[in-house]
């Protein structure tokens, strides 16, 4: 009888000897212990209520990841990798929605203008290429070239008119790659055309013409614009190597290029001034909206 209830003390005292020394281990080593022998099982997810609802968690890029409890021991074999969900009884917070973007009030008050990247310039000139309303310019100008000489180098008809369209199209090619990219991206030069909606008529018409020749470069300081000034004479000789007809002499060469910097303004005037005839016109009709729309897109957006 004695021995007895000398075995179940023994056996109390015991267990309250385990009970204190599994209450004075940290709760980290336990899962330590588990993912170093492979042999234990893993221990039970924590299960979540039905009633609280999921949300979606923000993109893996923007939450940090958790750092590992010892980076110098190496993983055990056959241990699956650490798990990166949130913590029991977290939850992650949801990204918030993205705001719409209203690019008709965006065009009336400007592109955004960023620096850009190699391959931003690189986009951008692609996507002057490829503007749809590009190729309405140059399949109109082709056509109403053609019709009005017959007998120019292109030819006549269908043919001379798909001549005339394709030498177009290497030109604008040729202009973009060196104006829009190459040039640009050597001698960090800002492609896009800076408005000033703030000044005065006059001054934002000069500024329009200076902008030709002097414009902005990646750090926001002045500089020669070297995409238009020598863009403009390596276009002009490349084209001498497949334009129909063309005269490769220098004063003819000369003649060319002053009329590509005379007529460069232009495009210039429309980027500038076509905002604020958008805002007092009030242009809502679907075909001008699209318009909008498109060259907002593409005029120095920087997201490309």
């Amino acid at each position: 009888m004695l021995s007895a209830a000398l075995r179940m003390g023994h056996a109390v005292v015991t267990l309250l000897a385990l009970a204190l020394l599994f209450a004075t281990i940290p709760a980290w080593a336990g899962t330590a212990e588990a993912s170093a022998n492979p042999e234990l099982p893993d221990a039970p997810q924590p299960q979540t209520s039905a009633a609280t609802p999921a949300t979606a968690p923000c993109p893996a890029g923007s939450i940090a990841q958790p750092a590992a409890a010892n980076p110098a021991l190496p993983p055990a074999a056959g241990t699956a990798p650490p798990a990166t969900s949130a913590q029991p009884g977290t939850q992650s917070a949801p990204c918030p929605p993205r705001p719409a973007i209203n690019w008709y009030q965006r065009f009336i008050n400007g592109p955004d203008v960023k620096p850009m990247t190699r391959r931003e310039k690189a986009r951008l000139a692609a996507r002057n290429v490829m503007d749809p309303f590009n190729a309405l310019t140059i399949l109109g100008a082709s056509a109403i070239a053609v019709g009005y000489d017959a007998d120019s180098p292109y030819g006549p008809g269908m043919k001379g008119f798909g001549r005339y369209v394709g030498v177009s199209y290497a030109q604008d090619i040729t202009g973009e790659f060196f104006g829009t990219y190459l040039i640009p991206s050597l001698v960090h030069q800002d492609p896009h055309y800076h408005r000033m909606p703030n000044a005065n008529i006059p001054r934002r018409i000069c500024h329009a013409i200076v902008q030709v020749v002097w414009t902005e470069g990646d750090n926001g300081k002045g500089m020669v614009n070297l995409g238009a000034v020598v863009g403009f004479a390596l276009v002009d000789e490349i084209g001498n190597l497949y334009v129909p007809g063309q005269q490769t002499n220098l004063p003819a060469s000369g003649k060319r290029y002053a009329i590509g910097l005379a007529s460069a303004p232009i495009e210039n005037f429309v980027i500038e001034f076509m905002p604020d005839v958008a805002r007092r016109i009030h242009l809502r009709v679907v075909l001008f909206q699209q318009i909008i729309n498109h060259v907002a897109k593409t005029s120095g957006t920087g997201s490309p």
